[in-house]
This record gives C-alpha cells, structure tokens and sequence, in this order.
C-alpha cells in the first residue's frame, strides 16, 4: 500500500512510499482511508521519528474488516478513528475504542478533521464545567483546535473571545460563534472564567492575570515555542489555576457526539486546505506557516 512515511531528509521529515499493510490486532478493524487531516504536532515531530513509519492520528475511511473481537461497528461502516501512527495510509488498523460510526450523510473529508482538533476542544471546555453565559477565552482561536473550541463553547453558551495573532486571522470566527474578536489580548476588559490556551509563551502569563477568581487556565498548546515568564506576585492573589492538558484516549463516545454535531449542522469542521494526498509538503508548509484557517485535510487519490 501506499503511505506517508517518516523521512528525517525530507521536508517536514514525510513522503509518500510504499509501506506493508497493517495486520489487525483482535480489538482492530481494518480500515480503507479516505481522508486524513494534519495536526501541528505531529508534523513538528515527523523528523525525529524512526524512517519508514506510517504516520498520522486523524482518518475516516469505510471498514473492509471488522475487528476480531466483536468490538465496534461492522464491515462496511464508514468511520471515523484516531491512533498514535498510521492514519496517513490507505489502510489503517484502528482500535474500536477509538472510532466512531459517520452517517451517509457526513463527508468523510469533514469527519477526518474532527479526532484531535476537535477532541482536545471539547475535553478542554469541560475543564471548566457548566459554562452557560460565562466568559471563555480561547487563544490560537483560528487554528483548528481554536475554531472547534469557539464554536463548541458557544454551542454550551458561553461568550466567548476569539484571540488571533494577525486582524485577517479572525476571519469567520464571528460566524461560528465568538462575540468578540481580538489580536492578542488587546481589549479584553473584564474578567473571564475560563482561558483555552493554544499559545504559551508570555502571551499565558498575561491570559492568566485575566481570569476571574475560581477561573482555570487550560494550557492545550505552546506554539508561541518561548518561555512563560511571570512578574512576581503574579500568581499570589484570588484563587484561580493553570492546569496541563492532554487529550488522552478512548475518544469513541466524544468522536460520537461531534459527529452528531456534524449531521445536524451544528458543527463546521472549518476546513481551509484540501487536496490529494500527493500535495501533503504543500499542505504542512501552509499549516506550519500558519497559512491555513482551520484544518488541513488530505483526500486518499
């Protein structure tokens, strides 16, 4: 079969090859690719990892096999599933527990764009607990995290303020969801009970001064790539918390739900590039670049 497997001399450390079909386990299903999405950190770390592993997380593609087991959908179902490698090939042995089933009536492209990005965003803002009517800032908001994470709080029913580094970044964010955008921090005046942070560096310690008392910062990202500094005394005062995030796993239930989302049209997977496959060095250098609104989906040609 065909994959994009891990090349350290290559640019973005992929390329497409030949690579050997993946073998099931019994908690597997075998899965036939349609589309993949990218994700920053994976394309961060493609160069440091071992030549000829089938990359990728994020996938959505039609069942040939169920798995062994009995666990998940059947032959035949169109899903949507998310690992550790091997999403970025035309077959893909997926964990059930990982999976979700799509309607006929969901592009897969959209599904595929949902594992990570929008996974992260929903588990962050549960951090925060019922969050109808309060104030939530999200940062990077016009990343593909950011962009799930203000239409998923707004859905909840909070205000939320979209934060981007550049005026054209913010871009449809109003539509999809944000009461206000800003550039930076500039003109957030009041505080607020929650902080999604795709950023890090200075721009966190600044986001953290700005939340109420019992407020959590949850720290999602760092691709400021520089230190958090913070002035003394910062963080003596009202209780209020910066928490580490991960994503974590067993992502069947939440994935379920988002593509709910998605066939009500509830949900907009806020897709910015899509194309073959064969244009992945493309798609990473706009997405590294900081060039695409949203999520970068590959289609399997």
């Amino acid at each position: 079969m065909r994959a994009l497997v891990a090349d350290p001399s290559a640019p973005h450390g992929l390329r497409l090859a030949e690579a050997p079909e993946p073998v099931p386990a019994p908690g597997q299903a075998l899965v036939k690719v349609a589309a993949t999405s990218l994700n920053y950190g994976e394309l961060s770390g493609a160069k440091h990892q071992v030549p000829g592993t089938v990359l990728g997380w994020d996938c959505a593609g039609t069942l040939v096999r169920a798995a062994s087991d009995g666990s998940g959908p059947a032959k035949g179902s169109r899903v949507v599933t998310f690992g550790g490698q091997g999403a970025w090939a035309e077959l893909r042995a997926a964990d059930t527990a990982e999976m979700a089933v799509v309607p006929d009536g969901v592009d897969l492209g959209a599904a595929s764009a949902l594992p990570v990005a929008g996974v992260t965003a929903l588990r962050a803002l549960r951090r925060f607990g019922f969050i109808a009517g309060e104030r939530i800032l999200v940062t990077g908001a016009s990343g593909g995290v950011g962009r799930f994470a203000v239409q998923l709080a707004a859905i909840a029913g909070a205000q939320v303020i979209a934060s981007v580094g550049r005026p054209e970044r913010g871009a449809g964010l109003t539509e999809i969801g944000a009461a206000q955008i800003v550039v930076g921090l500039d003109g957030i005046d009041q505080p607020v009970r929650g902080v999604i942070d795709n950023v890090g560096g200075q721009q966190l310690a600044d986001a953290f001064a700005l939340l109420a008392e019992n407020g959590s910062l949850q720290s999602i990202g760092g691709t400021a790539n520089e230190p958090t500094v913070f002035a003394p005394y910062a963080t003596v005062g009202i209780r209020r918390s910066i928490e580490a995030f991960t994503m974590g796993g067993h992502l069947a239930g939440d994935l379920g739900y988002l593509v709910g989302l998605l066939a009500a049209d509830k949900l907009d997977p806020q897709i910015g590039w899509r194309g073959s496959w064969e244009r992945a060095e493309e798609a990473a250098d706009a997405l590294v670049g900081r060039q695409v609104a949203g999520k970068a989906v590959l289609d399997i040609t």
